[in-house]
């Protein structure tokens, strides 16, 4: 008979987990909390509008690829996805507009007819952070990071010896700003910081090398929309036997001493050889595991940003906006300083704006919009009444007509709101922090929870709240890395 894998929660890193756990030969069960499958990558569909709800850019797509093909498919037939020719469209105070195009040449180009910048700065930075990714990638990203073993690996020996490369002392603005000229350019490229809901103010440049990703590798879409990455593949889990159990809440982790049995749900015991979260890891030890002390290292590390999110259907198009699109604060520095320091939303937000059906024409009726308009917010420590809520509607929606030249409002006959509160409530995220922690720090690498427990060998964690981090590709990685754990034990014990 073969072992039993359970897996708590089926966002894109537990669907990874359930694929990966039965092509070692595992049954799989997948407990879901919601009534349907993604947790941060959902949908949602209304009057004829469809909304992705969470991660809205698509890079390393092989990583996706290479699970179908795991899967025993050819991802070729069943998920298709275009490169998106412009990466950003971004919007300054000052009425500047600025395409970033995914060819690299193209976009520095641009950059120097726009921003005046030198063509050779914007190559020479490109350079740079695809040399930062291609170094430490592999020890970062797709392997068990912070093990003797791995610093001791071919991908640390390698790191160790070109460690100044990785640009560590210095912060991702400080960085920038001896890159560029320009400050537009220099804001542009702070923006990477939260991608992974960290400030560049204070984040190490290290992760400058987010830009690789999109202005070298490129940024995509997948033909039906972001939601189409969660259904392909748990279609594809499902064809390889992985059970999903829907509106099932896991409440405790039982172990007996250093010995996992399983998990309760609903007064039931069901024993499990491995258990594998892809919950927010503060929130699991506190419900799931309460007899356990927190781990220090989650009490030492900054939460990451949270975001408000307007999901709007607009009775009209806007020709001139593109798939992603940024609207810049003119106080950068200060917006941040709101974010992290004052725990409070900022008056003139920086505004990202996506509209899905630029790319998919079927994500909104025919002369419409689905835009799913956001801000970064601090995470949720009570201040988020509904006075505060209704301000920062105002705010954005200002925003907007004065970026724009437009009465935006009088456009919307759906609406629909998420914010750090509900992001809690609906995917268990501590505070509604979108990335569990944040990387204000030199030392947040190593302070992020790892893909195992230290001391209960069966138990093992995927998902944006621990090693490597959050968003899609990373969450990806982390299946891969417990998955690669697994199969060592595996072979160990033949």
């Amino acid at each position: 008979m073969n072992k039993k894998a359970i897996i708590i929660g089926s966002g894109i890193g537990g669907i990874s987990a359930s694929i990966h756990l039965s092509k070692l030969g595992y049954q799989v069960d997948v407990y879901e909390q919601a009534e349907k499958p993604g947790g941060k990558l959902n949908e949602i569909r209304e009057g004829g509008f469809r909304f992705d709800t969470g991660p809205s850019l698509f890079t390393l797509p092989n990583l996706v690829d290479n699970l179908i093909e795991l899967s025993g498919s050819s991802s070729k037939d069943i998920f298709k996805y275009d490169k998106l020719e412009n990466v950003c469209r971004y919007y300054f105070t000052d009425g500047t507009v600025f395409n970033a195009w995914s060819d690299t040449e193209k976009f520095a180009s641009e950059a120097s007819r726009v921003f005046n910048e030198p063509k050779s700065n914007v190559e020479n930075y490109l350079t740079r952070v695809k040399e930062m990714y291609d170094l430490s990638a592999d020890l970062f990203i797709f392997k068990p990071f912070a093990r003797f073993s791995t610093l001791r690996s071919k991908a640390g020996k390698k790191v160790a010896t070109k460690i100044h490369k990785l640009d560590m002392l210095l912060s991702m603005h400080k960085r920038n700003k001896r890159s560029f000229r320009s400050k537009k350019l220099v804001q542009l490229f702070n923006r990477y910081g939260t991608y992974n809901g960290s400030n560049p103010y204070k984040a190490p440049a290290t992760l400058n090398m987010i830009a690789h990703l999109e202005h070298n590798d490129g940024a995509f879409f997948p033909e039906k929309g972001m939601y189409s990455i969660v259904t392909t593949l748990v279609d594809r889990a499902k064809a390889m036997g992985v059970k999903f159990h829907f509106n099932k809440k896991v409440d405790r982790v039982l172990v007996d001493g250093k010995k996992l049995i399983g998990v309760e749900i609903d007064h039931e015991k069901i024993e499990a050889d491995k258990v594998i979260s892809d919950m927010d890891v503060t929130n699991f030890y506190k419900h799931l595991m309460p007899k356990k002390k927190l781990p220090l290292r989650l009490k030492i590390m900054e939460k990451s940003s949270s975001a408000i999110i307007f999901y709007l259907g607009i009775n009209r198009t806007f020709p001139d906006l593109d798939v992603h699109n940024i609207l810049f604060a003119d106080n950068y520095k200060e917006e941040f300083d709101y974010l992290f320091k004052r725990k409070r939303t900022y008056h003139d937000p920086t505004v990202y704006i996506f509209i899905s059906n630029k790319s998919t024409k079927t994500d909104a009726p025919s002369g419409c919009e689905n835009w799913f308009v956001m801000i970064n917010a601090p995470v949720n420590i009570g201040q988020y009444t509904e006075e505060v809520l209704s301000d920062v509607r105002a705010n954005v929606l200002k925003k907007i007509n004065s970026m724009l030249n437009v009465d935006i409002e009088s456009h919307i006959v759906f609406e629909e709101m998420g914010n750090p509160i509900t992001i809690e409530e609906k995917t268990s995220s501590a505070g509604g922090a979108i990335y569990g922690g944040s990387s204000n720090s030199r030392l947040s690498a190593f302070l992020r929870h790892p893909n195992k427990h230290s001391k209960i060998k069966d138990l093992h964690f995927v998902g944006g709240s621990v090693h490597p981090g959050g968003g899609i590709p990373l969450c990806i990685a982390s299946a891969g890395i417990v998955a690669e754990d697994i199969k060592n034990e595996i072979i160990d014990q033949q």
